[in-house]
């Protein structure tokens, strides 16, 4: 605390600072015993510290953080092969997991290395993609848009079919030096012995394989025409999850990608294309961590065989929560939705499961938003089955999952240290102890019970929903206590009363929100420099009714967003690429 004593420390040490304040505002400063401030003034050291923070940050005048050198990850390379040849193959099964980074997502630069086996792994690939575009019809008519005839040389129709596809390819425009070496290439194949077709797809095959293609577009030094391509193509990679399109690149080549007029037109355009999907199933399924539904993370089989038997009920529990993040963004609906709505996205297999007392409609097999009946309280993110069944063990219900996924996932404060000791098992027969009995006993240990105030009550409050987010009123046998007290004071009760109290910790949830999306969206973990930002994004957005398009714009207005510096100066010979 000592180096903290001056105001120059906020800009300093703004994480330090964060911290403070949220340990303060979660009454864990002071610690149980000591002597504890009046609420108000409790409130009124929160307060002058995160406008100091705020202010400070912003006064600071910190360099823009680099955006470092990023690959595409398996996702973004399967997706971009896809639109360059209007091909319908997922390649992500050619290519280890990409693990998390940055902000908890895989599209983070700081993750994204090149092995030696990625980069045979990229040599498959690329063989095995110019080999299916060539036997597909609607990928020959894109890519061979010259041929030889009266007039035109093999030579020549080559260069323009190249002309014409790497553009497409690198996702930026590319120099005559660019294109002659590849078309040398295409020479060297036809002194080889290939005949025309054959020669090009071994040029197209080089491309694939390039750094031009397999990492993000970055602005070279002080480019601004370049900078306009990587805007476009940071832009399109962050709400499709692929290169962009004709469109994108148009404006790019205007110089207005980075126009606020612009950029707020084509928002709502990006989040109602159909490829927005990529984005809400990506973004959700890793913010939520709903993707480890998939991976092994999943409720005993054998006491919950209507899960394991029915892959459809599965596979509806895992995406609901994408296509309700979905709908969000589709409709520019205010983020609070995500704690509570009006109605949410559902299937029959759905309804069925939760016995919900709505029409079937006849194509309620797909996905459809519904309206809930009054009193429902199956509205937002923290009624979902996907949810409970993560945040739950195997065979029982956790509390203390649910209340740790909260504070990390929604609220964005601390979670407690990962050397908890386990929670004791409850012994079966009559004498057996409800999940509250044998937490309220783990968490009469003084080492535990400071984490335990935060922590316990926000998961007692989802105790009525069973491992697979089922209505329950009972627990071992006991009327279900849902009841809970945050360390502030606040009393609830139940997934209703919950809500109410997030809902009163709006700003929390958004500054989390807007802090993984905007590291989501630069492909990296956020530095102190883009503190002021995050700060702008949630006041703005605040003023804008948490309207979800006002979020999405904001990001892409950003000082990160829009400031491109690369590491180092970046120069390479395109000449040099490497050769399948």
């Amino acid at each position: 605390m000592e180096s903290l004593a001056g105001i120059e420390s906020f800009r300093t040490h703004p994480e330090a600072w964060t911290m403070i304040a949220t340990r303060v505002s979660n009454h864990e400063m002071p610690p149980a015993g000591a002597p504890q401030p009046a609420f108000e003034d409790r409130i009124r050291f929160i307060d002058w510290a995160q406008e100091t923070w705020r202010s400070q940050a912003c006064a600071a005048g910190l360099a823009p953080a680099i955006n470092p050198v990023r690959r595409l990850n398996r996702d973004e390379y399967s997706a971009t092969v896809r639109d360059l040849f209007d091909i319908q193959v997922d390649l992500t099964d050619m290519f280890p997991v990409d693990g998390p980074g940055g902000e908890g997502f895989d599209n983070a630069a700081e993750t994204l290395f090149v092995s030696p086996l990625l980069a045979e792994k990229y040599l498959e690939a690329a063989e095995f993609v110019v080999n299916a575009a060539s036997k597909e019809f609607k990928s020959r008519e894109k890519i061979f848009v010259a041929r030889p005839g009266t007039g035109l040389s093999e030579q020549a129709a080559a260069r323009q079919i190249l002309a014409r596809f790497l553009p497409s390819a690198f996702r930026r425009p590319v120099d005559d030096r660019t294109v002659e070496s590849y078309s040398r290439l295409f020479r060297r194949a036809t002194r080889r012995g290939l005949d025309f077709e054959p020669a090009v797809f071994f040029a197209l095959r080089s491309a694939l394989v390039s750094p031009s293609f397999l990492f993000h577009v970055r602005n070279d030094g002080d480019d601004p025409e370049l900078r306009q391509y990587a805007l476009a193509s940071k832009l399109s990679y962050f709400l499709w999850g692929s290169k962009p399109d004709e469109l994108l690149f148009d404006t790019a080549t205007a110089g207005k990608m980075d126009d606020p007029a612009v950029l707020a037109r084509l928002v709502p355009r990006m989040l109602r294309d159909p490829r927005a999907l990529q984005f809400s199933t990506r973004f959700t399924e890793q913010w939520l961590r709903t993707r480890e539904l998939e991976a092994g993370h999943a409720p005993d089989a054998e006491l919950f065989p209507e899960y394991a038997d029915d892959a459809e009920l599965r596979g509806d529990i895992r995406l609901q929560p994408v296509f309700f993040f979905r709908e969000i963004l589709r409709n520019n609906w205010s983020l609070l939705d995500l704690l509570d709505s009006s109605g949410t996205v559902l299937t029959i297999s759905l309804i069925k499961h939760l016995e919900l007392p709505l029409e079937k409609k006849q194509d309620s097999k797909n996905p459809n938003w519904m309206e809930l009946p009054e009193g429902a309280g199956r509205g937002g993110l923290l009624s979902m089955p996907a949810i409970a069944a993560l945040t739950s063990h195997p065979h029982r219900t956790s509390p203390v999952l649910r209340g740790v996924w909260i504070l990390d996932s929604i609220l964005g404060t601390p979670p407690p240290p990962p050397d908890v000791p386990e929670l004791d098992e409850p012994d079966p027969g009559p004498s057996a102890k409800s999940v509250r009995e044998l937490v309220a006993s783990h968490s009469r240990d003084p080492a535990c019970a400071s984490c335990h105030e935060r922590i316990d009550p926000l998961g007692f409050a989802l105790e009525n929903y069973d491992v697979l987010g089922r209505w329950r009123d009972e627990d071992a046998g006991a009327a279900m206590d849902a009841s809970g007290q945050l360390p502030d004071g606040t009393r609830f009760s139940g997934p209703q009363g919950l809500k109410q109290a997030l809902l009163g910790r709006k700003k929390l949830f958004l500054r989390n929100l807007a802090k993984r999306m905007l590291g989501y969206a630069l492909g990296r973990g956020l530095m102190p420099a883009d503190a002021c930002a995050v700060e702008t994004i949630v006041e703005n957005v605040e003023r804008d009714n948490f309207e979800s398009w006002s979020l999405v714009r904001q990001i892409v207005q950003s000082a990160p967003f829009l400031e491109i510096r690369p590491q180092g100066d970046g120069h390479r010979d395109e000449s040099d690429e490497l050769e399948p």
